[in-house]
């Protein structure tokens, strides 16, 4: 028979007198099997009683233990309620003997065992309370209640937590529940009545599971978990329960809720709970201080329970000791709370998955998850066998070598060698958790002579982030670590101060300094970005988070390109269904994104040209992203876009795609009404006004500031007519313009544009027009009788503020870029960046070869000195104030081994620039009079 019980190890009898007993009392069965019953009710007197009782049914659970279990549920589902107390008592003890011989047999894995135990307790907890909620309804105890609502237990929500809701329930395990009831079932004025009779239905449905009778009792029930429990009913509304997570939640309430799940009662309205609890459980940064908490929680459990000191078997507790269950599972659980807010991967309730996801993501090393799983197993199987030989709720070893060797006959083996494997076992867990959770003491080098202003050290303690206590405490435990770090860098007293003002700019320090507690060599890279970058600090001062992804794994990987970017913070935003909560997503993600290339750039690993378009690409990805979220937003208020939709244009740097760390975007909406005058929705608006105000919507998207900071500066002036005309154009308003009324100016504007984001058909349109309008033939001296008058204008509206002013001036990047444009415009080249443009300029006769490359020398250049100054101070840097670390950056950034070859080169290359365009078009225009 195929479905025959495997025997695939069999127990030894302790009292071989008893199990030959109890083999007797059982026909029908192999001889194998024979064994089995004999060695488990030898060695386990509950095991044994229970054989006695379920002597003549036991041979056809052996016989097809899979469909026997099937049978248990669905008898145990369908009692009738005057015979629910017995007949759940009965099906516990044929699920407890099933399991316990399918366990002992190796027949069923651990998982099998704990999950058949697992589903069968939220079975009859649903059962037990859907009963009770039955009897309210009748005796009209729930209003507004009727039978219809029985099946969803009228609002009544059971959450399994712990090993329950992680289906890994013991052998003889309590179950621990919350029990909520969704108040919005209710009218406003029942809500008393209505909570009184859920709270009686929650204690009778208890009762009805844990009461001991004559016929046993079904599971002993914990509902401790519940928020603040010695203060509360043992069922609250869910939402007065959401309120006490978002403002008394703990880190211990957080780990709980890992393994938390709607297990009985109304299963929808559990999810929907839980679903409001994500943000309290899964925080949006690397919450590295859960570490100490858990270290906290783990002394008090040690403390309360008189677990720790020396490992000794003989009594040792296999669930809360030294090197036991719950070491594995706060080293698990811990590892997801650090990490499971960026990534959903993380989020699984059991154990054993737990580990293995963490290992898959590069949080754990492989070989240690694999150590962690296998003496996870380990552990339960013996916890089992303790709890086996009386059904007590204990997971601690005898303390009699009896009570041992019981065990180890259950476990088929020699007590002597059960001995050596736990203590082998418990020590290698210890070993591997212990250091996570409190590491020791480091051998750091001697300080150097290394005297600091005691004054700066002295004010630290006054900075938001260090006046709680255990920011202070946890900083005090750093601060040798980074004074070390600033002793070794070229100008420590210099670094201390950028250090200082990092400190005083940071709201909060505990995450933080849990941060580079764990993870020491965040510490080099925070000392080189505050010594070098005062952009980059101050951003990271107010923006700490991001040092998340530096720990990610992936932080200095090359860079993905646009295309995966886009497809990331896609999926990312379809995962939150609140559009504020995408804005803050959107932002949170980009600054992560923004400082990666700020530290790429300042590490070397990429050159400010690199830089640039990496910056432009980030900028095109998080507008062509977040333009759906604004879609779907402004679609549920005014309906679908009339048309076509409508697409962005990027103009200037972004549309050439080379933006600095600093700058604003330029952009121009255009939209397609085709026919259509209206939109339709729940508040219609005439098409002009519907684009208007979704492109303000959009704008606002961009830039607005919220709780993540803001996305972009946008500046839309050069649309048709600058600010005179409407913040979005039509399509035919923005050709017929374009061909019929633009200047020259806009014309030229156009050689850099480029669709970055929105409808496709449209955008093609849109590249298709520019690039034909920028080919079209020219009148050589009109151009550039215009370029000359807009160079002038210029040179009069923006004075260069000093040499190190790279953007603004004769020679310099804006004079360059013109120049660029306009041969790109005479020549009707379709490319957008300054390179081209200047090989277009050869090719319109403006420029001879040598000339052109002069140019592109000259503008690589300054792109060099400004985008480096953007990151170093976040405007037009003074040298003799960006430090040593500062001199060092820009230097490298451009080549230069001293600031002082480097000015001399500037102002060498803003001459010869200056020199060549002035008499390009001075010659042209003069050649035209």
């Amino acid at each position: 028979m195929t479905g025959l019980l495997a025997v695939n190890r069999v127990p030894r009898a302790f009292d071989p007198s008893l199990g030959s007993e109890a083999r007797e009392a059982v026909g029908g069965i192999t001889p194998e099997q024979g064994e089995l019953i004999a060695g488990a009710a030898g060695s386990s007197p509950y095991l044994k009683g229970l054989i006695d009782l379920e002597a003549d049914w036991l041979p056809q659970a052996l016989a097809q233990p899979d469909a026997i279990l099937a049978s248990i549920m669905e008898t145990a589902r369908t009692l009738p309620s005057d015979q629910l107390r017995p007949g759940l008592r009965q099906a516990k003890r044929r699920l407890a003997l099933l399991t316990a011989l399918a366990d002992l047999a190796g027949a069923w894995p651990l998982e099998k065992v704990t999950g058949a135990l697992t589903d069968f307790g939220a079975m009859v907890a649903d059962v037990a309370a859907k009963a009770e909620i039955a009897t309210l309804i009748r005796r009209g105890k729930l209003p507004g209640m009727t039978e219809d609502d029985v099946a969803s237990a009228a609002g009544m929500i059971i959450l399994a937590m712990g090993k329950m809701g992680a289906h890994e329930l013991n052998y003889s395990s309590d179950i621990d529940l919350i029990v909520l009831f969704d108040e919005t079932r209710y009218d406003p004025d029942d809500f008393y009545e209505a909570r009184q009779g859920m709270v009686r239905a929650t204690r009778n449905f208890c009762a009805t599971l844990s009461d001991k009778t004559a016929d046993g009792y079904v599971f002993r029930t914990d509902l401790r978990l519940r928020p603040d429990p010695a203060v509360t009913p043992v069922c609250l509304a869910a939402e007065a329960a959401e309120r006490y997570y978002e403002s008394l939640g703990r880190t211990w309430e957080r780990a709980a809720y890992i393994k938390a799940r709607p297990c009985a009662g109304d299963i929808a309205a559990g999810q929907r709970f839980l679903d409001t609890l994500r943000p309290f459980i899964w925080r949006r940064h690397l919450d590295f201080a859960a570490i100490q908490d858990a270290h906290d929680m783990r002394l008090r459990i040690r403390e309360n329970k008189g677990t720790g000191g020396a490992l000794t078997i003989p009594g040792h507790d296999m669930k809360l000791g030294q090197g036991g269950i719950r070491e594995i599972e706060f080293f698990t659980q811990t590892r997801q709370l650090i990490a499971g807010g960026r990534d959903t991967d993380l989020r699984v309730r059991g154990t054993v998955p737990g580990l293995a996801a963490l290992a898959g993501k590069g949080w754990v090393p492989e070989d240690v998850a694999e150590k962690l799983t296998d003496h996870y197993r380990a552990h339960r199987e013996v916890e089992h066998r303790i709890q086996m030989i009386h059904d007590a709720q204990t997971h601690k070893i005898p303390q009699s070598s009896d009570g041992i060797e019981r065990i180890a006959c259950l476990m088929g083996i020699d007590s002597a060698d059960l001995t050596a494997d736990l203590k082998r076992r418990l020590t290698e867990v210890h070993e591997l958790t212990e250091g996570f959770f409190a590491p020791g003491p480091t051998a750091r080098a001697p300080l150097p002579e290394v005297e600091f202003d005691e004054s700066i050290l002295a004010r630290w303690t006054t900075y938001p982030s260090l006046r709680s206590q255990r920011g202070a405490r946890i900083f005090e435990r750093l601060k040798p670590e980074l004074l070390t770090r600033l002793a070794k860098t070229a100008q420590p007293d210099e670094a201390l101060l950028a250090l200082d003002g990092f400190l005083r700019g940071l709201p909060a320090g505990v995450q933080l300094f849990s941060l580079f507690e764990a993870n020491p060599q965040l510490i080099d890279l925070l000392v080189d970005i505050v010594g070098t970058s005062h952009a980059l600090a101050a951003h990271l001062s107010h923006n700490a988070s991001v040092f998340d992804a530096v720990i990610g794994g992936s932080f200095f990987d090359d860079w993905p390109g646009q295309a995966v970017l886009q497809d990331e913070l896609e999926q990312e935003l379809s995962q939150e269904q609140d559009y504020e909560s995408q804005l803050d997503l959107a932002r949170r993600w980009c600054k992560e994104w923004h400082f990666r290339i700020g530290v790429h750039h300042l590490r070397g690993l990429i050159d400010g040209v690199q830089a640039g378009q990496q910056y432009a690409e980030l900028a095109s990805a998080v507008i062509a992203a977040i333009l759906p979220c604004v879609v779907d937003q402004f679609t549920s208020k005014h309906g679908p876009a009339p048309g076509r939709g409508a697409a962005v244009l990027g103009m200037g740097s972004l549309g050439a795609g080379r933006i600095n760390s600093q700058s604003d975007l330029d952009v121009i909406v255009i939209y397609d009404p085709l026919d259509q005058d209206m939109s339709e929705g729940p508040r219609p608006l005439a098409t002009r006004t519907y684009y208007a105000r979704f492109t303000q919507a959009l704008i606002t998207a961009l830039s607005a500031p919220m709780s993540q900071g803001r996305l972009y500066e946008v500046d839309m002036r050069l649309r048709p007519s600058g600010n005179q005309g409407p913040v979005a154009t039509s399509w035919a308003s923005f050709t017929n313009y374009q061909q019929n009324e633009a200047w020259v100016w806009e014309h030229l504007a156009l050689t850099r544009a480029n669709p970055v984001a929105g409808e496709p058909s449209l955008a093609d349109d849109i590249e298709g027009f520019r690039s034909q309008l920028v080919s079209r033939p020219r009148d050589q001296a009109q151009v550039l009788r215009e370029v000359a008058e807009m160079r002038a204008r210029l040179a009069a509206a923006k004075t260069p503020a000093g040499i190190w002013d790279a953007k603004n001036g004769a020679g310099r990047m804006m004079d360059i870029e013109l120049m660029a444009e306009t041969g790109a415009l005479l020549s009707g080249v379709a490319k957008r960046d300054v390179h081209a443009g200047l090989d277009g300029a050869v090719a319109a006769a403006l420029l001879d070869v040598a000339q052109a490359q002069t140019l592109k020398d000259c503008y690589d250049l300054c792109w060099s000195v400004q985008c480096a100054a953007r990151l170093l101070s976040g405007k037009v840097i003074e040298a003799d104030k960006i430090g040593e670390g500062g001199s060092a950056f820009l230097c490298r950034a451009t080549g230069y081994e001293q600031v002082e070859q480097l000015q001399a080169a500037l102002q060498e290359s803003y001459d010869i620039a200056a020199e060549i365009i002035g008499r390009v078009i001075q010659e042209d225009k003069d050649a035209a009079q």
